[in-house]
């Protein structure tokens, strides 16, 4: 597995560099050997707060963990800690896709449906509209304007379609697919 670790606002000491690569290297035991995988981590401070942020992408998936402690090291680890939760949760919600129950291992229930009751998620609206190329900066005067946390816009600049977002640190996101 690739790691690249980065700093911002922080100088990296090669003591830090090396626990980071250490500890996120331990998440190449949930990869399979065949795929390739890489890792981004990202550390930073802001006003005292030490937050560790690591992106880890493999086979199309891509698990992001953020850690905020008031110590470097401790923000690495519950940020790994963070992505092998979400790979453990992904993992059981394939395997029990994979693993459900045959049908003839099913026994008959009798049971009333509620019409008023859903039972799964389902798509309740679909919105289109018409998309006009913009710049960056545009598609987030739109979305201000229109007070929603994203904002899907064609890319004057790229002519492909970018979502921007704004984060939880109140900067902006932009999101740009790769085909």
């Amino acid at each position: 597995m690739r790691v690249v670790v980065k700093g911002k606002n922080l100088e990296v000491t090669q003591a830090l560099r090396n626990y980071a690569e250490k500890k996120v290297a331990k998440l190449a035991k949930f990869l399979s050997s065949h795929h390739e995988a890489s890792a981004e981590v990202m550390l930073r401070t802001e006003r005292g707060i030490h937050i560790a942020e690591v992106t880890l992408s493999v086979a199309g998936l891509i698990l992001r963990g953020e850690g905020k402690t008031p110590d470097m090291y401790t923000s690495i680890d519950s940020c790994v800690e963070r992505i092998e939760r979400q790979f453990n949760k992904y993992k059981t919600r394939i395997q029990r896709r994979l693993q459900g129950p045959k049908i003839g291992e099913l026994a008959p229930v009798d049971y009333e449906v509620d019409e008023g009751q859903a039972l799964e998620p389902q798509i309740v609206r679909i919105k289109r509209f018409p998309v006009k190329p913009m710049d960056v900066e545009e598609a987030i005067m739109q979305m201000e304007l229109l007070g929603h946390d994203f904002y899907v816009f064609v890319n004057s600049s790229t002519e492909e379609a970018n979502v921007v977002y704004k984060r939880r640190d109140g900067n902006y996101g932009i999101i740009e697919p790769e085909y």
